[in-house]
């Protein structure tokens, strides 16, 4: 008799289910009021849509008008003036050499503070020379007047 009841339960389930879904899917007045709603609104004009942007706080202007506008700023601009030379301004830079230090966290160093364009490149450049067991503890001032040799010359003696 379990088995009857249970049965029964899930057809019930099943029918009542089966009602739903007839009832859902040929209801028409959803889409009725989609289609409603889309023929309130209908096609709107340029005038229309650029008056309801601009409402908005938009601002709405064509190609041409964005043509103009970009070539008076291009004709505006400002060109720099040969004549006067730019002072380059110099970065000075103090390198605390401490115990176990080696020339790669040196090289790290001035790369950080843009005095080297490549910290691998300087690294190699000091191997080539010898000079990788040159580094003493200490304080070292390098700047960007110098050149590569003056920086090497000032950091790692000999």
């Amino acid at each position: 008799m379990r088995i009857n009841l249970i049965s029964s339960f899930a057809a019930g389930i099943l029918i009542a289910t089966t009602i739903c879904g007839i009832v859902y899917f040929t209801d028409d007045t959803a889409s009725q009021k989609v289609s409603a709603k889309s023929s309130e609104k209908g096609q709107l004009t340029a005038a229309q849509m650029k008056d309801k942007l601009e409402s908005d706080g938009y601002v709405v202007q064509t190609k041409e008008e964005l043509e103009k506008i970009l070539q008076a700023a291009k004709s505006s601009e400002i060109k720099p003036d040969d004549s006067k030379e730019k002072e380059k301004a110099v970065t000075q830079v103090v390198v605390n050499v401490a115990d176990g230090m080696t020339s790669i966290d040196v090289a790290n160093v001035l790369f950080q503070a843009k005095l080297i364009p490549d910290a691998f490149k300087f690294t190699q450049d000091i191997e080539a020379r010898g000079l990788q067991n040159a580094l003493r503890p200490g304080s070292y001032t390098v700047n960007s007047d110098m050149s590569y040799d003056q920086m090497i010359a000032t950091i790692f003696t000999n």
